[in-house]
């Protein structure tokens, strides 16, 4: 078994309104931000371009990575590292893939219930940490 850990992205989409956040349809349950391993001969951009895309329906406009987040209990299923961007985006984001519901959040209605560290990274994100 190959105990390697996975590449994957997150993407920290913002709009007018507020950070686009989804709700996995699939464990581990709850809010996060939208994201995805990366496939193979796919850079990390074109990753999160297309994990965006599949998730909330939204075209984005990535601006910048924020932060690489390597915690290895960051992810229950397995080690995974993700590398983080933020991206704009115009539109009403709706719910595709392996989301269950795709909605706007700010940093005061941020749901009780999330996923992975995504908690900690819209924390870190809303504080300028980065």
């Amino acid at each position: 078994m190959n105990n390697a850990p996975m590449l994957t992205v997150d993407i920290i989409i913002w709009t007018p309104k507020g950070i686009v956040l989804i709700e996995r349809k699939n464990y581990p349950k709850g809010w996060a931000l939208p994201g995805g391993f990366v496939d193979y001969g796919e850079t990390i951009r074109q990753a999160a371009v297309r994990e965006a895309k599949e998730e909330t329906s939204l075209d984005v406009m990535l601006t910048r990575h924020f932060h690489t987040y390597t915690d290895p209990k960051r992810d229950p299923r397995r080690y995974t590292i993700s590398a983080v961007f933020i991206a704009g985006a115009k539109g009403i984001p709706k719910a595709r893939s392996d989301a269950k519901k795709a909605r706007i959040f700010t940093s005061k209605t941020l749901p009780k219930k999330m996923a992975f560290d995504h908690r900690k990274i819209l924390r870190d994100y809303f504080s300028n940490r980065y």
